[in-house]
């Protein structure tokens, strides 16, 4: 079968280029929808995968599906902290770091909206445990003070959280001595102290949670079948990274849905708007239809020739979009996690697998309003069609 050239199919669209430009926009609007809606979830995932450490371990109470679930007593920390299989560092102190971990109700900057906040207890140890986190200014804070260090994101966002600042909560004064860089991890958007300091003011007398550093990468399932064996504990025993993009899954997932429910109402428009426009290009050009057919073009030419057009539309359409999703990248946002109930700070991440999902999904747009224009224009018969040159 004989294919009407693309030349001629690109050629229409620049004739009708301002309703193709139209069409075109209303596509890209739905695509810049949906390619922010996936490259959200997404910046959440990267977010809190990117908090976790391949070689870390985080125990938690079982059955805690987070940290400020999750309780453990100081014998039962001590327990796994002594276990055999846990890293050293050079002054041979085990990486193992005990740490409760809470909410605190905190103002925003500006607006003065109330919002949760993540306040860990932790230690040194703790910060070598996450070698992505370092100081960005001002220095860590001392043990056995009322002194605090903030993720970036809580410094910049939050009242009285800035460097120098002094905050009050769970009946103390505490002052910021320094700002973290989480690396763009969940740890941008928590408040570090000291463990001891932290379990006294908020008044807890266990741990929440319990990080280590393997020894050996591949020794996870032999630490965890050592601390599932020890009816003494009662936790159990996550890699770091997948115990974060659990953590993720809850909200990504809400927002991957509610994200492609709307694009798919917004889509309906679209696909609307390019089926109006293909019918109208139809109607322009009966004749140039039937001339087509009576040159020995046949049905089929004719049919890709008009989905061709509609494609040609929506990739464009999509292009625009997409290049207009893309710039989000620089744009940090805040929401709350389903599964803590605290703020967490992420970016916008634009992937190949995104880009492609994008200008698929645009696609589709154009297949679905062009295909009964260009079925119409198949079916139109030659006589009639030259009848009315």
């Amino acid at each position: 079968m004989r294919a009407v050239p693309l030349s001629y199919v690109a050629r229409n669209l620049r004739v009708r280029r301002v309703t193709a430009a139209l069409t075109a926009l209303g596509m890209a609007l739905v695509v810049y929808v949906f390619a922010t809606v996936l490259m959200m979830s997404e910046g959440i995932r990267v977010t809190l995968v990117a908090t976790g450490q391949p070689d870390n371990v985080v125990v938690l109470r079982k059955g805690a599906g987070a940290e400020i679930n999750s309780v453990i007593s100081r014998e039962q920390a001590a327990i796994v902290a002594s276990l055999p299989g846990i890293a050293t560092d050079a002054l041979g102190r085990r990486l193992a770091s005990s740490e409760p971990v809470a909410l605190n109700n905190l103002p925003k900057r500006g607006s003065g909206k109330p919002s949760n906040v993540t306040v860990r207890g932790t230690s040194e140890i703790g910060l070598e445990l996450r070698p992505q986190v370092r100081l960005t200014s001002g220095r860590m804070f001392r043990v056995g003070t009322s002194e605090i260090v903030a993720g970036r994101s809580i410094a910049e966002g939050f009242a009285g959280v800035g460097l120098g600042e002094t905050l009050r909560f769970a009946g103390r004064e505490w002052t910021v001595v320094g700002v973290l860089d989480g690396g763009g991890s969940g740890f941008d958007s928590e408040i570090w102290g000291d463990a001891e300091q932290m379990m006294q003011a908020f008044r807890r007398r266990a741990f929440s949670t319990i990080v280590f550093r393997l020894a050996d990468e591949s020794g996870f399932e032999r630490m965890r079948a050592l601390i599932d064996a020890d009816p003494r504990l009662g936790v159990e025993a996550k890699p770091e990274i997948r115990f974060y993009a659990e953590q993720s899954e809850a909200l990504a997932t809400f927002i991957s849905i509610l994200g492609t429910v709307l694009s798919v109402i917004f889509s309906i428009g679209a696909i609307v708007g390019a089926m109006i426009t293909m019918f109208a290009a139809v109607a322009q050009r009966v004749a140039e239809i039937g001339t087509l057919r009576a040159i020995g073009f046949r049905r089929g030419a004719v049919l890709v020739a008009f989905l061709a057009e509609a494609l040609l539309l929506s990739l464009a359409g999509g292009v625009v979009g997409l290049a207009a999703a893309s710039l989000m990248q620089v744009v940090s946002v805040s929401t709350t996690n389903f599964q803590t109930f605290s703020e967490l700070a992420f970016r916008f991440t634009m992937t190949p697998s995104i880009a492609a999902q994008t200008l698929a999904f645009a696609l589709l747009m154009g297949l679905a309003g062009g295909f009964i224009p260009a079925w119409r224009a198949a079916r139109l018969s030659i006589v009639d069609c030259l009848r009315q040159a």
